[in-house]
């Protein structure tokens, strides 16, 4: 079992990580940061849901947006900043040498507010449309909403709202692999009353593809029905996830490395911040892991460890991002830091 410390960073020389990697901390003393995203100047940005802002780091943290409830996730568009609370998307007139946001203009006014899952991520994808993850109401349930446990998908105004999949229980990172324009996010699976629960998963996403929630659930490759739902219904129509993570884990953030700072074994290959289990559960994730997309089937490997030691808990990666440095960008809501991982040999 692991048990929380007091707020401490994983030092970076803590960090366990592939050699000729080095790790430093570029942001510290942040509430909890989440979601990350660099504006078109070079300038890192995080959500800090807690306080309901959202930061840059250059140099000193400066708040570019506050009195918002429960921001999450972040996406920068014709140099407007998109900032997805927990019931509504909000566009903001972005200025990248000044870092202020401001005209604040509610574009979705009505998402699902809140819930067992109150995270809402936003990503743009190669069709100029937003994306918007949305989690469950609950663990196992009947949703009356029908966006709930789902990718939505708008117009970049916030129009024609549709759900581009469903059956997601509580997705996540959302990230489009830039060289087939494919979306792929993270899953937090069910958890069931008697103990244990269902692997996570990290999956490509087919647009009108379901993949399982709240019927079925994919295990060692097959659907099998939820045990806990009464009437769980067919999961023969449903989509199988393309890779498969320990239960608990807690995939959230995501992104595929395209830079050219890391060696070039690592181009294409995707990151995914595990966040790890929560206090009364074995130990598993708390970590960053690399997904090789050259394997078949894709196979995932430990990158960045050390976040936690024994029975603490000292860090919990939330998102990842590429730098324009080809630096890999690590928010920590736990330790509150930001992380900087490079290759130096």
């Amino acid at each position: 079992m692991l048990a929380v410390a007091a707020p401490a960073a994983a030092q970076p020389s803590a960090l366990r990580l592939p050699p000729g990697f080095r790790a430093d901390i570029v942001a510290t003393g942040l509430a909890g940061p989440r979601a990350l995203v660099f504006d078109h100047g070079g300038t890192l940005l995080a959500s800090l849901s807690r306080e309901g802002r959202v930061v840059a780091v250059r140099g000193r943290v400066v708040t570019v947006a506050d009195q918002l409830d429960r921001p999450h996730g972040l996406a920068f568009r014709d140099r407007h900043l998109y900032v997805a609370e927990t019931g509504r998307i909000v566009r903001l007139r972005y200025d990248a040498r000044t870092l202020a946001a401001r005209n604040a203009v509610p574009i979705v006014r009505d998402l699902p507010h809140g819930g067992h899952h109150w995270t809402r991520s936003l990503a743009f994808g190669p069709d100029g449309r937003l994306y918007v993850a949305i989690g469950s109401s609950c663990d196992v349930c009947r949703e009356r909403d029908p966006r709930r446990a789902t990718i939505m998908r708008y117009s970049a105004d916030g129009t024609n709202a549709r759900i581009f999949a469903a059956g997601l229980r509580n997705p996540v990172g959302l990230a489009f692999d830039p060289r087939d324009g494919v979306l792929w996010t993270t899953i937090n699976e069910r958890d069931w009353r008697a103990g244990g629960a269902p692997p996570d998963y990290v999956t490509s996403v087919a647009e009108g593809a379901s993949y399982g929630w709240p019927s079925c659930f994919a295990a060692g490759g097959v659907f099998a029905r939820d045990p806990e739902l009464r009437d769980p219904g067919d999961c023969r129509e449903m989509t199988l996830p393309t890779v498969e993570l320990p239960p608990h884990s807690a995939p959230l953030g995501l992104t595929f490395y395209m830079g050219r700072q890391f060696p070039a074994e690592y181009r294409g290959d995707l990151f995914v911040a595990l966040h790890g289990s929560r206090p009364g559960l074995p130990a598993v994730g708390h970590k960053i892991v690399r997904v090789r997309r050259a394997a078949a089937p894709p196979r995932v490997e430990d990158f960045a460890t050390g976040f936690h030691e024994g029975d603490r808990v000292l860090g919990r990666p939330v998102d990842v991002v590429v730098g324009p440095d080809g630096a890999l960008y690590v928010s920590d809501d736990h330790a509150g830091v930001i992380y900087r991982i490079h290759f130096a040999p």
